[in-house]
């Protein structure tokens, strides 16, 4: 007999209870977005896991990525920091002092601007995002590893549509 290519989970049953309690709404969306919720929960357990075997916070490694993806020098105001990692600038200059204290990051004179700071991942700051970086993907592939790369492109794609209506 033939395995079931699509197995009843636990979003099936709550969704197979709220048609029978509720038949007259369309629970529908459920089937999706409770399984996106889901997911997220893993992710995001995946995440901190993978950022604390190199004893960095999640907020941690999200200001030395950007500092990251910024390409070399790897510098950036506090402002363009808060915009990356969608915080306030009081938050930011919490977070900056605290990734300075630990050498993960300095302060500079902006070159640009006199008045101006720009904040440099250091060699330190560097390794740490880039191990951790190295790891996250790991478990990410790992997730994903049950879709074909295919699956993978056409989810991504219709993730994209749809985050698109909360993107700024």
């Amino acid at each position: 007999m033939p395995a079931d290519l699509n197995p009843i989970d636990d979003v099936d049953r709550i969704t197979a209870a709220w048609q029978r309690e509720r038949p007259d709404l369309d629970v529908s969306p459920l089937q999706v977005l409770s399984r996106v919720s889901r997911l997220a929960r893993h992710l995001d357990l995946a995440r901190r896991e993978a950022f604390a075997a190199h004893d960095l916070d999640t907020w941690e490694f999200d200001v030395l990525a950007a500092l990251r993806r910024a390409g070399a020098p790897y510098a950036l105001s506090p402002g363009q920091l808060g915009t990356e990692t969608l915080v306030t600038s009081g938050t930011m200059t919490n977070r900056i002092d605290r990734l300075e204290e630990r050498g993960l990051v300095r302060r500079e004179p902006d070159p640009s601007d006199r008045r101006g700071v720009s904040v440099v991942l250091t060699d330190t700051g560097r390794t740490a995002v880039d191990s951790a970086l190295f790891d996250l993907v790991a478990r990410e592939h790992e997730v994903l590893s049950e879709l074909s790369p295919e699956s993978q492109r056409e989810l991504a794609a219709l993730l994209r549509t749809l985050v698109r209506g909360f993107s700024g």
